[in-house]
């Protein structure tokens, strides 16, 4: 394959090796490189953009009109955009590497808190809040040890210092 779709600004773009766009503004400086999301490519390829400039794109008129009364209003617009340069790169060598580095939620067994509920790095956000409101204080502790040291869902966070300290009022 010698395109990739990438996702920028919301948008989603297939682009060639050597092809310049025109996207929307991007926060990076003209000169710098950025990486964006690659959605579709051949395996591990890597997608550098490169800042050409920041341009401004046609003039756009819009005009109201009410008939009989004398209403006329005019603005006019012009989009802040982009050129950037890509091109492509295969990172089947950074791909090969990334798979041997541990994944981030994917702790080894000895590493996991005592007291931790069955199955909890399986469960979803809306399990763990429902769960929470029935587990005794240490696996409550084991649940929040865990979330903070490998998941940091936000949900999850929340939901078990709520339960934790509805216990400690009760």
């Amino acid at each position: 394959m010698d395109y990739a779709i990438i996702k920028l600004g919301g948008k989603q773009y297939r682009v060639r090796d050597g092809e310049t766009l025109v996207v929307d503004r991007v926060g990076v400086d003209e000169g710098k490189t950025l990486t964006p999301d690659v959605l579709l490519g051949d395996g591990g390829v890597t997608v550098t953009a490169t800042v050409v400039a920041h341009e401004r794109g046609p003039k756009i008129r819009i005009g109201k009109y009410r008939r009989r009364t004398g209403y006329k209003r005019h603005t006019g617009f012009r989009a802040a955009t982009s050129r950037i340069a890509i091109s492509l790169g295969s990172g089947k060598a950074r791909a090969a590497a990334q798979p041997a580095a541990p994944a981030k939620h994917a702790a080894p067994a000895d590493e996991k808190p005592k007291g931790l509920p069955s199955g909890y790095e399986e469960m979803t956000v809306a399990e763990i809040s429902q769960g929470a409101k029935s587990w005794n204080r240490v696996l409550l502790e084991a649940a929040l040890t865990y979330e903070r040291d490998h998941a940091q869902r936000k949900g999850a966070l929340s939901a078990l210092d709520s339960a934790l300290a509805a216990k400690e009022e009760s």
